[in-house]
């Protein structure tokens, strides 16, 4: 396993590539599965580049954060396609909450086991200068925390799982 350090517009990432099989690879970015796929041209460098890649920290263009966003990759790493959302809760249980716009989560209002109502806030995401409460989608318990504070997200990114 490689680890890295990236840091992104600010944003510290911890970046685990667990493996590298053909076209895809697994990732782990600050604690979150990710799957990668890519064309079999560009995994097959990409693989050969990190795995001679030093350990050290190098800078990319693109944050990472939960689910849809591309992502980092090192100084002399082919470009690789962006990673497809982990599943939200281990047990697949409960409805992810999505991002309405890209953005970045500046605060996360509830916490896993956390009762909510249909409307209550659970994360604030800054976007174009303008802070957006994200709401409950339905009632229910919180059952997992997709985010955290600082990462940068997609529209449609999930922000936590309500069951």
């Amino acid at each position: 396993m490689s680890q890295y350090k990236f840091k992104i517009n600010g944003n510290e990432y911890n970046v685990e590539i667990n493996s590298i099989n053909g076209d895809s690879a697994v990732v782990t970015v600050n604690g979150i599965q990710y799957s990668v796929e890519s064309g079999v041209a560009a995994c097959t460098a990409a693989a050969s580049t990190i795995a001679q890649a030093p350990a050290a920290p190098a800078a990319a263009p693109v944050p990472v954060a939960a689910p849809a966003p591309a992502t980092p990759k090192a100084e002399t790493a082919a470009p690789v396609s962006a990673p497809a959302p982990a599943p939200a809760a281990a047990s697949g249980k409960g409805k992810p909450v999505p991002a309405p716009l890209p953005g970045v989560i500046i605060e996360i209002s509830v916490k896993p086991g956390d009762t909510v109502k249909q409307g209550q806030q659970v994360a604030v995401l800054e976007a174009m200068k303008m802070e957006n409460v994200i709401e409950a989608t339905h009632d229910g318990t919180v059952t997992a925390i997709n985010v955290s504070k600082g990462d940068s997200v997609l529209e449609g990114a999930p922000i936590v799982t309500i069951a």
